[in-house]
């Protein structure tokens, strides 16, 4: 069983507490233009195992690359792969109906019921990833921000735990 959600990464920091010295004041600049990102993550709900994809848009195509990644490489074995996801409107469209044929037995949804995005998982692992790495963050591009949220997600993939070393 996996946990599925995407999230929106912006070029332009989210503001938020941070931690500094007493009389002292970060500035965290903003680049003007924002540029974004989207990725879609699945998070294993018995081993804490995380898979994701990104993409330019939010759309159909993202929840379908993240399904094709677990049936070809994250979870080839799995005989039936069970996906919790909210009521978005992309992981029931037309393109995913579509999908769903190509799927056939080995893709099973389990929608959770509207307004409850605290009972899937990996919301708070997104939480995790905006406190360490995308808020108040000092990247000038967004490439810059995708390598540290990559970075991010592949020490959680590793290690298990939300911990994220920042770089100054």
């Amino acid at each position: 069983m996996l946990y599925v959600d995407e999230v929106d990464i912006h070029l332009n920091p989210k503001i938020g507490n941070d931690w500094m010295l007493c009389g002292q004041q970060k500035t965290v600049l903003t680049p003007g233009q924002n540029e974004k990102r989207y990725l879609a993550g699945a998070l294993n709900a018995a081993t804490g195992r995380l898979s994701w994809v990104s993409g330019l848009r939010k759309a159909s195509a993202l929840f379908i690359d993240l399904v094709d990644h677990l049936l070809k490489r994250a979870y080839p074995w799995a005989s039936t792969i069970h996906l919790v996801l909210d009521n978005f409107r992309i992981h029931s469209s037309r393109a995913v109906a579509a999908a769903q044929a190509r799927w056939g037995d080995r893709v099973e949804f389990h929608f959770l019921p509207p307004y409850c995005p605290d009972h899937n998982r990996i919301e708070r692992l997104w939480k995790d990833l905006h406190d360490n790495v995308t808020r108040n963050h000092t990247c000038t591009t967004i490439d810059m921000l995708m390598q540290r949220v990559n970075q991010y997600l592949e020490s959680r993939r590793r290690t298990g735990k939300h911990k994220y070393a920042k770089a100054a």
